[in-house]
C-alpha cells in the first residue's frame, strides 16, 4: 500500500518510523512491518539530501527492517520450542519506545524553556520611608538576657506558692466570687506602682495579692508594659532574680 510521501525533517530513523506508526494509527506493541517497512523504504527513495552520514543511518534502519520481514514472512515449524521464541520486532519496539519516552520529554522541556522567557523580573523598589523605619523599642536591649522560659518558671513558682497556701479542705467552703480585675486596669495599676518604687522584684509585684486571676493579668500587663518600653527587665545573673526598672522618663 503506496503512500503520498510528503518530505520532512526527522532527527533519525527512529524518528521516521515513530512518524509513520502515528500517521497509520497502529499499535506500536504489535507493528505491520510490510506495511511499515515498503512505507520506510518508500521516504529514504525519495529523499533528496544525499550525506552519507545521514543516509547511512537510514539505511542501516532500512536493512533491519528487511530483516524483520524476511522473519515474519517465513513459515513457522510446528514444535514446542516456537511457543517461547521471541518476536523479531521486540528489540525494534523496545527502541521505539525509549526514543518515544525521551522525544516527548525534550518537548517537555522545550516548552518549559519558553515559558521561563515569559517570566519578567523586576528590582526591589522600596520607598525610603519603608527602609528607613526604626521600630523605636529594641526588644533585645530591652529583655537583655531574659528569656519566656525563665519567666514562665517564676511564674510557676509564684503559682506553685499560692496552691500551697490553700487549705484543701476549707478552701471548698464558703462561697465563690468573680474577681473584678481586667488587663487594662491592672496595666495601670502596674505602671503606677513601678513609678512610685522605681525598681522592684517581679516575684515581689506577683506576690502582692491572692488569686490566679490576679496573677495571670499581672502578668499580662507586665508583658505589654514591656513591649511598649515603659518597664525594662534587668537580671544581674543566670537564674537569678529579675528585677523590674521603670524605664519611662520621670517628670
Amino acid at each position: 500500500m503506496a503512500i503520498p510521501v510528503k518530505l520532512e525533517v526527522f532527527e533519525g530513523p527512529l524518528d521516521l518510523l515513530l512518524h509513520l506508526i502515528e500517521k497509520n494509527k497502529v499499535d506500536i506493541y504489535d507493528i505491520p512491518i510490510v506495511l511499515i517497512t515498503e512505507q520506510y523504504l518508500e521516504y529514504v527513495s525519495a529523499m533528496q539530501k544525499r550525506d552519507m552520514d545521514v543516509m547511512s543511518e537510514f539505511l542501516v534502519m532500512a536493512a533491519t527492517l528487511l530483516r524483520i520481514k524476511s522473519k515474519m514472512l517465513l513459515p513457522k515449524e510446528d514444535s514446542d520450542e516456537d511457543e517461547d521464541e521471541e518476536d523479531p520486532r521486540q528489540e525494534l519496539v523496545e527502541r521505539l519506545l525509549e526514543y518515544k519516552l525521551y522525544k516527548y520529554a525534550s518537548f517537555e522541556l522545550k516548552d518549559r524553556q519558553v515559558d521561563a522567557g515569559k517570566v519578567f523580573y523586576k528590582e526591589p523598589t522600596i520607598p525610603d520611608e519603608v527602609k528607613n523605619y526604626d521600630e523605636g523599642v529594641d526588644y533585645d536591649e530591652l529583655l537583655g538576657e531574659v528569656t519566656l522560659s525563665r519567666l514562665q518558671e517564676i511564674f510557676d513558682m509564684v503559682m506553685q506558692k499560692q496552691e500551697d497556701k490553700i487549705d484543701p479542705i476549707r478552701s471548698k467552703f464558703g462561697e465563690i466570687e468573680k474577681e473584678d480585675i481586667n488587663i487594662e486596669d491592672q496595666m495601670i495599676h502596674v505602671e503606677e506602682y513601678a513609678m512610685l518604687h522605681g525598681r522592684f522584684s517581679f516575684r515581689q509585684l506577683l506576690e502582692e495579692k491572692k488569686g490566679k486571676s490576679y496573677l495571670i493579668v499581672t502578668f499580662m500587663s507586665v508583658l505589654e508594659l514591656m513591649k511598649t518600653g515603659v518597664l525594662k527587665i534587668v537580671q544581674e545573673s543566670l537564674f537569678g532574680d529579675i528585677e523590674i526598672e521603670y524605664h519611662k522618663e520621670r517628670k
